[in-house]
């Protein structure tokens, strides 16, 4: 390890801890936060690259390699299937009962993310990446937010019982591998 990729693990857990204490809907906390790095991010990439051969997205195998390129790659899900019991109606039922009973009989299991989803959980995944991600802006480590990350994630078992989530994977160099990206030309 370099004293940058010591520093980005540092910053991988201020990261975590701002997602912990960012506002929630009715002040009950769903979020769920994991770290990679080493092996365990580098499987994540392959099994995004691996991903995208499946399913002909090729961008996932971009991001698969620039998961693996990182430093570190902080994962934030949501337990979004949980109810408030508030039945606002954002999830798109009449009840929050509704919308658990609409769970357990989707016919299209298939989807990248499980649904339906509390739309105030879904906000409060919204808000704890968005903390995460301007603690790592304040500390100058380079970043993006993958929904591509987190869906795998999810699929490797990562973040359990969390029906949405999003990878950011850090990485302190002199180029940002995430957004200065070389096209063949």
């Amino acid at each position: 390890m370099t004293t940058e990729s010591d520093a980005v693990m540092n910053v991988a857990g201020l990261m975590a801890l701002a997602a912990r204490t960012a506002p929630k809907a009715c002040g009950l906390d769903s979020i769920k936060i994991e770290v990679l790095s080493g092996k365990e991010q580098t499987a994540l990439g392959n099994k995004m690259i691996a991903t995208a051969k499946e399913t002909g997205m090729d961008f996932l195998r971009i991001n698969g390699e620039q998961v693996k390129a990182s430093d570190a790659t902080v994962l934030i899900g949501v337990e979004g299937q949980k109810t408030l019991g508030i039945n606002c109606g954002g999830c798109g039922h009449s009840t929050c009962a509704d919308m658990v009973k609409a769970q357990k009989t989707r016919k299209n299991k298939d989807f990248a993310y499980a649904g339906p989803n509390c739309v105030l959980k879904i906000s409060d995944l919204g808000i704890a990446v968005g903390s995460a991600v301007k603690t790592a802006s304040i500390h100058n480590v380079d970043n993006r937010i993958m929904f591509t990350a987190g869906f795998v994630a999810l699929k490797a078992g990562y973040l359990k019982g969390c029906s949405v989530a999003y990878g950011i994977p850090l990485r302190a160099s002199g180029k940002s591998i995430y957004f200065d990206i070389q096209f063949n030309q």
